[in-house]
């Protein structure tokens, strides 16, 4: 009688662990996946930025800096390699296309050109989707520290070398909040 109850104890220990294993791959892949889905929209971006370069390259003259800047950045998000090193090249692409936006804000007739506006709202829905593809992702690898560091999981993460996954961080200039002075002062 015993030696079932052994058996049975032996039995349930291995489908907890079996359970905690799957898990931990399920999670794992969520979080490969997540990070997949940045890439893609990240590609779009890629893609989009020359084709908008392009069309307002004969408005902006005297803008060469702004261009060269967005197409520079974007160069560099495009070889960056490690999760660090991406958010870092993401994060510098992103300045340099405010600043091309609040260029074109200077130049009416590119406001009002409908393939700078349908680029534009291209863009910025890619901005969104990419945003909301980060928080997915941090939110993914967060539920696997989470779960890579409760006990017991953590002996079976340990035992079967899972690894925690790297944040998609912003940079320290983007945590800032950017100042709102209206020019009035208390008195």
């Amino acid at each position: 009688m015993a030696g079932w109850i052994l058996f049975a104890l032996f039995v349930l220990f291995l489908f907890w662990m079996i359970y905690i294993y799957n898990s931990l791959v399920s999670l794992t892949n969520d979080v490969k996946n997540a990070f997949t889905q940045i890439d893609v929209q990240l590609k779009r971006r890629h893609d989009l930025i020359p084709n908008l370069v392009s069309v307002v390259k004969g408005y902006m003259e005297y803008e060469r800096n702004v261009l060269e800047r967005v197409t520079t950045a974007r160069m560099k998000a495009l070889s960056a390699a490690g999760i660090h090193a991406r958010a870092s090249a993401e994060n510098m692409l992103t300045h340099a296309l405010h600043g091309f936006w609040a260029v074109i804000e200077n130049y009416p007739v590119m406001k009002s050109s409908e393939s700078v506006l349908q680029l534009q709202e291209e863009l910025t829905s890619t901005e969104n989707k990419i945003a909301f593809s980060r928080q997915l992702y941090n939110d993914l690898v967060a539920n696997l520290a989470t779960k890579m560091e409760i006990f017991p999981n953590t002996m079976i993460a340990a035992l079967f070398s899972f690894k925690k996954a790297e944040y998609f961080t912003a940079e320290e200039t983007d945590r800032s909040l950017p100042s709102a002075d209206t020019g009035t002062r208390e008195r």
